[in-house]
């Protein structure tokens, strides 16, 4: 097979066999295939589409391209969240110390910022300190300690997936759901997940951004998930505002501090809490929903939530003293208060542009290279 040859099948709407679609993802694993010919391969597949069959081989290609991890010898149910990619979405930050503090096990392998949403390792990274690349046997050690790991894809997990999501994030390929499926599923399954919460999102802050393509995404994530043996439970939530009140990494962490603290009022903080309890349901913690509410609330009131994600960050080579100090998380040199030009309503908020803005302000990357600023938000 030669690549310019699948490139142009499918630039012509045909379809790729299982076969082709392993030797394109091998081979650009492998460094076989250079980024110019797998940007043409993204771009054919997202303007004439991708069958089931394809997307399924995709998937199947990037999931085996690396390890798939088990924790057999943890025996705490092991479950995670992902959500689709919002602005202002730090829930990761909560429910992953109060899911582990309420009895789960939770391997949590995150991104970084993609196209104009932020990334849940970027805000994990503005505390001094936090390694997020630990090697595998580290997260291992820290996920039989504390039940929490929250790490980035290392070289072993996915690797096919790491190339392939930073290209897809420079060729304008992000909000094409069989690749969306491919690269959630890949790294969710090969980091030894039992169950899955999606968290997806919909509206202009979003890469769906209606209800019905929130739903299509979400009927296709789980349906694949669950042909894979893994429990899945499925939101649809809107993203046609910031969630919670701040944009930007080492603000959105402090504000999940907050929450974690027992600030429980607004969006945010709702949020966090049905993600944390649906988790539950989807680890056999507790098979009412109320009940499991009712277990988050109490673990973040009582401080156990806090404590949790205390153990995790000394356990990753962070500062715990941010969660009592928060002067500690990098702080912007200037900042300005803009006022409306008359009084009125808020009835439309341009969600995608403020997440846009926070990149452009250094928040997020316009180049795989780019460096973060962690201070630089919004509110």
């Amino acid at each position: 097979m030669r690549p310019q040859d699948l490139i142009e099948k499918k630039r012509d709407r045909g379809e790729l066999s299982p076969e082709e679609i392993a030797f394109l993802i091998k081979g650009y694993t492998r460094d076989e295939i250079p980024d110019y010919q797998m940007s043409a391969f993204l771009m054919a597949g997202f303007l004439n589409g991708m069958s089931p069959s394809e997307t399924a081989a995709l998937l199947h290609e990037m999931l085996h391209s690396g390890t798939v991890l088990t924790h057999d010898d943890i025996p705490e149910p092991k479950v995670d969240k992902h959500s689709t990619g919002g602005v202002g979405d730090k829930t990761s930050l909560v429910l992953g110390p109060v899911a582990a503090a309420c009895g789960l096990c939770v391997p949590m392998i995150s991104g970084r910022a993609l196209a104009h949403t932020g990334g849940t390792l970027d805000k994990l990274e503005s505390i001094p300190g936090f390694r997020t690349n630990l090697e595998l046997s580290e997260f291992r050690a820290v996920l039989k300690k504390c039940g929490l790991g929250l790490i980035g894809q290392t070289k072993e997990i996915a690797p096919a997936d790491r190339k392939i999501y930073a290209l897809r994030d420079l060729t304008a390929t992000v909000p094409f759901k069989p690749f969306i499926v491919a690269s959630i599923l890949s790294k969710k399954i090969a980091e030894g997940c039992e169950g899955l919460v999606l968290d997806v999102k919909f509206g202009n802050g979003a890469f769906m951004k209606n209800l019905a393509d929130g739903r299509e995404l979400a009927i296709l994530l789980k349906d694949a998930a669950t042909r894979l043996g893994k429990k899945v439970i499925a939101l649809l939530t809107n993203m046609n505002q910031p969630l919670g009140q701040w944009v930007g990494n080492a603000v959105e962490t402090q504000e999940a501090i907050d929450v974690l603290k027992g600030n429980l009022q607004g969006d945010f903080a709702e949020l966090s809490i049905e993600l944390s309890a649906q988790m539950l349901i989807a680890g056999g913690v507790d098979t009412s929903i109320e009940a499991a509410r009712n277990k988050v609330i109490s673990a973040i009131t009582s401080g156990k939530g806090l404590e949790k994600f205390r153990d995790c960050i000394r356990l990753q080579g962070g500062d715990p003293r941010v969660l009592d100090r928060p002067d500690i998380l990098p702080k912007a040199n200037h900042s300005a208060i803009i006022g409306a030009e008359r009084s009125g309503f808020v009835t439309a908020v341009a969600t995608d542009e403020i997440g846009r803005i926070v990149m452009d302000w250094g928040g997020g990357r316009r180049r795989v290279e780019d460096l973060i600023d962690h201070s630089v938000g919004l509110q």
